[in-house]
């Protein structure tokens, strides 16, 4: 199971692989990637900001960060380092089961015009594998269930389903989209490939006449 942390660590990254930003900055932009209803705080993100710094991830952007205390209230700019775009790369690519998870997926998501098609392909259909194993069980339960269940709790079952239901169409469909860009990217390198004309195969008048 994927840890909360290693989701925060990646969207820090790959908001400072955009671009430098300070703590309130990445505060809310981090919280949007997270999804609704999540709120980062300062006390999660901060403890993890300076363990990054101290791994050498990312580093005060001094020039930045100088200018802006010039200028307002002091707030320290954060910008990746060479270790951190490495460490970027290594977890955007990440295929496995942690990146099908609720609290990782939507930030690797965020991060897919950094990945591989085949990476995209991977992760998309772990999760709709994942929510399709959450569906039967809802499902058995439910069968199980729905003869001692009143109807308040019946409808929140039913629109929970109705929930997953519908993120696994949507993956689906995403899946198909992506398969289909392979496709095409496939041939056009193909096509790229093919350097011989009908000039280099076609004898030149000259050489019949010989």
């Amino acid at each position: 199971m994927a840890k909360r942390g290693d989701a925060l660590e990646l969207a820090v990254l790959g908001l400072l692989h955009e671009s430098p930003m300070h703590g309130y900055e990445l505060r809310k932009q981090v919280t949007a990637l997270l999804g609704w209803g999540r709120v980062l705080s300062y006390g999660s993100l901060y403890p993890c900001l300076k363990q990054m710094v101290r791994d050498g991830l990312i580093a005060e952007d001094l020039a930045v960060t100088e200018a802006v205390r010039s200028s307002r209230r002091g707030k320290i700019v954060y910008k990746l380092t060479a270790e951190g775009k490495e460490r970027f790369a290594a977890l955007v690519s990440a295929a496995g089961p942690s990146a099908w998870e609720d609290d990782s997926f939507g930030v690797h998501f965020a991060f897919f015009s950094a990945t591989s098609a085949e990476t995209r392909i991977r992760i998309l259909e772990g999760r709709r594998s994942r929510l399709e194993e959450r569906l039967d069980r809802v499902r058995t339960s439910l069968a199980r269930s729905r003869a001692r269940l009143d109807r308040y709790t019946l409808e929140l079952q039913r629109h929970g389903l109705d929930s997953v239901e519908r993120e696994v169409r949507w993956l689906s469909e995403l899946i198909a989209s992506e398969r289909v860009s392979q496709a095409a990217g496939r041939r056009t390198t193909d096509s790229a490939g093919i350097t011989t004309t009908n000039a280099d195969q076609t004898p030149s008048a000259e050489t019949n006449r010989e």
